[in-house]
């Protein structure tokens, strides 16, 4: 059975607004959110982006059977990743349950922060499944000293631990990613339709739950719909690697300068039809993906989450 989300799009909304949009998502339906873990909004204009690990704090207490993903937190360069796995553990204590981390490979816009170097994809490929090794010993609860090519853990004990450890879910697209996925993994994290990497996550052996985003701009005027995306979140056109080279917001908002509004129109559903939602949430079960969350571009409690109580979720659920 296909479970159903809300984006909780922390580069577009404060804090205290994440939390008022997980409780509306409760009350409306929602299976789960997925919260996003970044120190800055792709550009400007989103506006936002707060630490993800004190939001989840209070996501566990103002929510009650609402899930919260993670998707994803890169646990190698900005946080070390037994600092990592101790914030996991935390959250995962407080939200009993309802919690499933992904984790990726990250960002130098979010990674470079500190001043360390970026590293290239196959090196942050190979930091990842150090930092799942260190992440899955502390959380056994004992003692533990890790030295590795990467990292150093000395005599760490996670004392706090909550009695399921969540889920670790590995966002991959490219070949090395999908491999690391199905071999480390609790499941695979992806962005959009990606039946290909899909399938080859399953050919790897990869066994788990498959989790994919949607982007989309519902409004009940589409040229204002479009007008918005354009303006709030263009990177959603942008191709290749960019997205993961780029370092600061105003380099992001050099590279967007490149999308056209048309682009935007292309890439993603806008306006108030239901149809295409639909039809995206219809592909996206057939070809197994388990976890399918809407990404509103723009406030959902402008009438998005009522528009999914009324007109998409009698649609979709049973899928």
């Amino acid at each position: 059975m296909v479970e159903h989300g809300l984006t909780l799009s922390s580069e577009e909304h404060t804090p205290s607004k994440l939390v008022e949009i997980a409780i509306a998502a409760e009350k409306a339906g929602f299976d789960f959110v997925s919260i996003s873990d970044h120190f800055h909004p792709w550009i400007s204009e989103q506006g936002h982006s707060p630490f993800v690990w004190s939001v989840l704090g209070a996501l566990s207490q103002a929510t009650s059977d609402l899930k919260v993903g993670v998707g994803v937190t890169c646990p190698t360069v900005r946080m070390h990743p037994a600092i990592s796995a101790h914030a996991a553990a935390t959250a995962a204590c407080l939200l009993e349950g309802r919690f499933t981390w992904g984790l990726g490979t990250g960002e130098a816009l979010n990674e470079h922060v500190l001043g360390d170097a970026w590293p290239p994809a196959d090196i942050r490929l190979e930091l990842l499944e150090e930092a799942v090794e260190i992440i899955r010993g502390l959380w056994k609860g004992e003692s533990f000293t890790h030295r590795g090519r990467h990292y150093t853990v000395e005599d760490a004990r996670i004392f706090d631990l909550p009695e399921e450890l969540p889920p670790i879910v590995i966002s991959a697209f490219g070949d090395e990613a999908v491999e690391l996925a199905a071999r480390v993994g609790d499941g695979l994290w992806i962005t959009g339709l990606e039946e290909k990497v899909i399938k080859k996550y399953r050919d790897q052996g990869g066994k788990g739950p498959v989790w994919s985003q949607l982007s989309l701009c519902w409004d009940p005027d589409r040229e204002r719909a479009v007008d918005r995306a354009f303006r709030v979140w263009p990177n959603t056109a942008l191709t290749g690697q960019l997205a993961q080279d780029l370092r600061t917001v105003d380099h992001m908002e050099q590279a967007v300068q490149m999308v056209d509004r048309s682009d935007i129109e292309e890439a993603l559903p806008c306006g108030p039809d239901a149809s295409p939602i639909i039809e995206s949430i219809e592909k996206a079960a057939d070809m197994g993906i388990d976890h399918i969350y809407l990404h509103q571009i723009g406030d959902p409690l402008d009438g998005f989450i009522e528009f999914w109580r009324d007109e998409i979720r009698p649609k979709v659920e049973g899928l």
